[in-house]
């Protein structure tokens, strides 16, 4: 399986990645520890997951089960040196902390909580979540407006170079080997990027956005980005949800979907939607791929794609998307995607 370098960082980590957000909800500990296995066998070697998975729903209750369940597996294989492990510190908001922000002070000890849960000595990848000041991501694309948030630049500047000593701190004590971004715009990661530089902290090696078929901002200014600077997208949702698999079309609801649990699919059901999968549909089974493998691949295609973060609710679901690891699209393959784009570009 292809590999690629994680920012500037000495680590190299496969296209594909294992996302764990469903563990403890939609898929229990056996069935977790399963996929792991799988995954690591079909030579996947990294598994992402955050302090409040798992998802559908969120609930305070079961922060951090996902971690704990990974951790679960660390100490019963043995195996943690196996595999590069990212997670991630919630933002402001979330379930965590009564919704506090990401400061300089809730760093130690929620790297310390997280490292606790996954039963390791080291982070390899530390994400913040989403920015304190607010982010276009989460479908809030054509809503947001940075001039509502109730930060000015100096205090988003301020706070960002208290993270990054904090998380500086966390570097020298072993705790963590790198530093990452999520839901971030090209402002937000240029700020971190030139105080890294100014050796306020440590640098961001990756950005982990939203980025599939369906939902293509990261083409635009944060691809430039990535390119100049080397940091390299970790795209959450290449199957846009379960959409590209086709299982929604035609209102169909599966049994345990997301959609099941979360009807409106945090924004993303619209009529649009179901057309433009329609079109990528038809592409799959004129060329005889399958719609799962050929999203997947389409990923992996783009310049600035580190790694594709995809999620399976079922060991059944991950052999599935492991059949077409290593599937290569052929040239008339991608012009077809790239005019169903245009036809039905942003559904979402």
């Amino acid at each position: 399986m292809k590999k690629n370098r994680l920012g500037r960082t000495d680590m190299m980590v496969t296209d594909l990645c294992l996302g764990t957000m469903t563990y403890g909800t939609q898929t229990d500990e056996a069935d977790a520890h399963a996929q792991i296995d799988m995954a690591l066998e079909a030579g996947i070697n990294f598994l992402d997951t955050a302090e409040m998975y798992p998802v559908n729903p969120i609930r305070a209750e079961t922060l951090g089960l996902s971690e704990e369940i990974i951790g679960n597996w660390n100490q019963k294989t043995g195996r943690r040196k196996d595999y590069i492990l990212a997670t991630k510190h919630s933002g402001e908001g979330s379930v965590a902390r009564d919704g506090a922000p990401i400061t300089g002070k809730t760093i130690a000890a929620t790297v310390e909580a997280s490292l606790k849960r996954l039963k390791t000595d080291y982070i390899d990848l530390y994400q913040f979540h989403w920015p304190n000041r607010g982010s276009y991501m989460f479908r809030k694309n054509w809503s947001y407006d940075p001039t509502a948030s109730s930060y000015d630049r100096a205090q988003v500047i301020a706070d960002m170079e208290e993270c990054l000593a904090a998380l500086q701190a966390q570097v020298e004590k072993g705790n963590i080997r790198a530093f990452g971004l999520s839901n971030e715009s090209a402002w937000g990661t240029a700020q971190w990027l030139r105080l890294a530089e100014e050796g306020k902290g440590p640098r961001v090696a990756s950005i982990q956005n939203e980025y599939s078929l369906l939902c293509r901002l990261y083409d635009t200014d944060l691809a430039e980005l990535s390119h100049y600077e080397d940091v390299g997208l970790l795209s959450f949702s290449p199957l846009g949800a379960g959409y590209l698999t086709g299982k929604y079309q035609e209102g169909a609801v599966p049994e345990k979907s997301r959609k099941s649990i979360n009807p409106e699919m945090g924004g993303r059901q619209s009529d649009r939607v179901e057309a433009a999968v329609a079109a990528y549909l038809t592409i799959a089974a004129d060329h005889g791929l399958d719609p799962v493998h050929m999203a997947l691949g389409w990923c992996r295609t783009r310049p600035f794609m580190a790694s594709a973060i995809f999620g399976a609710t079922d060991v059944a679901q991950l052999a599935h998307i492991l059949e077409g690891a290593d599937l290569e699209l052929a040239p008339e393959v991608l012009a077809q995607i790239d005019q169903a784009h245009r036809a039905h570009a942003m559904p979402y």
